[in-house]
Order: C-alpha cells, then sequence, then structure tokens
C-alpha cells in the first residue's frame, strides 16, 4: 500500500493533490517549537522539497517544546538535526538544512525559490522581513507566534494582505519565550495549525487559509478567529536591515547599553538619548536605529518619525 493512501482518498486530495504535494517547495524558516510539528506533518504528508533555516543549536532549556529533539542533540545545529529526523521519517523527499538566520541579505533569494513559506522564526525581524518579501514576491506566507499559554496562525500575502497590514504597529510586549515562559503543548497546537494551513495552500482548498486568522487560549481551551480581506497595507513602514548594510554615511544609534552590548553594532554607532535626535542638523540622513531584537528600535522609530524626514530603518542584531 502506498505510503500516502490515506491522504489520497479523502476527495480533498487525490492523486491530483498527492501531486502537488510532491512538487511543492516549502520554506520553513525557524526549527524550533513550532516546527516540531510542521516538519514532520509536512515531510510525512510527502511535501517534495523542504527547506529548513536555522542558525541556534539544540539547547536543553527548549526541549520541553522543540520535540525533534532530545538530550544528546544538545549543542548540535538544529537545522542539521531537524532535516536528519524528516529524511528518517520520509526518504523519498528532498530536505535541505541552512544554518543561517533569514535576513534582509538572504530573504528574496529563499522565499523565491519556494511555493509557501512558514514563519516558524519567533523573532519580529524574521516575521516583518518575511512578510515584506513575501508580499513583494507574491508569496504566501503562514506565520505564528507563541507566547505563555495563547498564540496565533495566520495566511498572509500571496494574494492576501501581509502581516504589516494586520499588526502595523510595534507590539506593546517585549516578552518572549525565554522571559514570559512557554508551554509545550500550545506551542504544537499552533505548530499543527501552520502546517495545516500550507498543506490547504498548497492543495488549494477553500476557503483560503490566506487571509484568515487563528487565535488559541489554551488556559480556556477556546479558539477565535477572523478573516481580514481587504485590510489596507500600511502607507509607510520601518524595514529590518542586516548590520552589514548599513555604511558610514547612516546615523547609526545603538539603543542597547554598554552592559547588554559592550561592542556597538556598529563602529560608528552613537549612543545617544533619542531627544538628541530631535536637533540633530542632518536630517537627511538614514537614522539607523539598532537593539537586540527589534522591538526597541521600532518604538524608538515610532516616537522619532515626526521629526526626522529622512529614511529611518531597523537593525536587528540577533539575527545580523
Amino acid at each position: 500500500m502506498s505510503r500516502y493512501a490515506r491522504q489520497v482518498i479523502l476527495p480533498e486530495v487525490g492523486a491530483e493533490g498527492q501531486g502537488r504535494l510532491s512538487s511543492a517547495r516549502v520554506l520553513v524558516v525557524g526549527a524550533g517549537g513550532l516546527a516540531a510539528p510542521v516538519l514532520p506533518l509536512l515531510a510525512g504528508a510527502g511535501v517534495g522539497h523542504l527547506t529548513i533555516m536555522d542558525r541556534d543549536e539544540v539547547a536543553l532549556s527548549n526541549l520541553h517544546r522543540q520535540t525533534l529533539f532530545t538530550e544528546v542533540d544538545c549543542s548540535r545545529p538544529k537545522a542539521e538535526m531537524a532535516a536528519e529526523r524528516c529524511r528518517a521519517l520520509n526518504s523519498e523527499i528532498a530536505i535541505f538544512a541552512e544554518k543561517q538566520a533569514l535576513a534582509n541579505t538572504n530573504a528574496a533569494n529563499f522565499v523565491a525559490e519556494s511555493d509557501v513559506i512558514l514563519d516558524c522564526a519567533d523573532s519580529y525581524a524574521a516575521s516583518y522581513t518575511l512578510s515584506d518579501t513575501c508580499l513583494d514576491l507574491g508569496k504566501p506566507l503562514i506565520s505564528a507566534s507563541v507566547l505563555g499559554l495563547s498564540g496565533y496562525v495566520g495566511g498572509f500575502c500571496g494574494g492576501a494582505p501581509s502581516l504589516r497590514a494586520v499588526f502595523p504597529e510595534a507590539p506593546d510586549g517585549g516578552a518572549s519565550c525565554a522571559t514570559a515562559g512557554v508551554l509545550g503543548p500550545v506551542v504544537a497546537m499552533i505548530g499543527a495549525m501552520q502546517a495545516q494551513m500550507a498543506l490547504a495552500v498548497i492543495l488549494g482548498l477553500n476557503p483560503s487559509p490566506l487571509g484568515q486568522m487563528v487565535q488559541f487560549d489554551a488556559r480556556t481551551l477556546r479558539s477565535t478567529g477572523f478573516r481580514f480581506d481587504g485590510t489596507p497595507e500600511p502607507a509607510s513602514h520601518f524595514p529590518f536591515l542586516s548590520a552589514g548594510q548599513l555604511t558610514g554615511n547612516d546615523l547609526i544609534v545603538e539603543l542597547r547599553s554598554a552592559e547588554e552590548a559592550p561592542v556597538p553594532i556598529h563602529p560608528k554607532a552613537r549612543r545617544i538619548d533619542l531627544q538628541i535626535l530631535k536637533t540633530e542638523p542632518n536630517k537627511g540622513k538614514r537614522l539607523a536605529l539598532c537593539c537586540a531584537s527589534g522591538l526597541r528600535a521600532w518604538r524608538a522609530a515610532e516616537q522619532i518619525q515626526p521629526d526626522w524626514p529622512g529614511e529611518i530603518v531597523l537593525v536587528a542584531a540577533s539575527t545580523s
């Protein structure tokens, strides 16, 4: 019996749908908690070409939700270990591991070569960079985020509004899984929904998951959802750049303290109070605001924008 027999008998799949899955090229950015259910489900379904992108290594403190890995995998590259697990599950598909972070400098190449992109990165910079790139290239993006006991997953771009259309402003909180905590089952549920949405896009199911948002609260065991078709794109936004894209002609502001980052993100970076920028004589320069995740930089950009006529860009040191 065929490995895919149980899904091929579904009228939503059939032989034609299985052929679509076999020829699909999917990019998964992030090989952590969300990817733990995403990758086996896509590999098991027979998605023909998987690219897994993550620059980090397996850590013991993440194993409660990053269930693709075991204790013996600690300190080994997550992308490579995830690819190894998926190859063991399905030797008939092509799986590639990329031990690097998703950034403004490489996003276009990876996205252009993919049919569907999954954002499992747990990074503001990566999520919005992916959304900007997918919007420009017309590629569907399935993006998700989990914190504490709740999370969301949505289908963006590819003909639907982007992540920026739904979340145009900097998030209110700066918490992360490392600082606020997270339960493994919540991550697994949201990740499984990501995989389902990706398969639905590939199979062309209706209604399309593109333009759909699903939120889940594990405390109450309730989910809600809404469609955001037709939501307008913001008139402007602050793009994320990599540190290597900064030049000596930029006005670079390092928002991290000397204790947090003894070495600034760029040799010409300055640590100054934002109020000083209001009297900066060269306001036509490109202003680059730098911090660890990009969130402080985004909030600072929103604060200074009314007094800065030039371009403002953001740099997240964690992805540079």
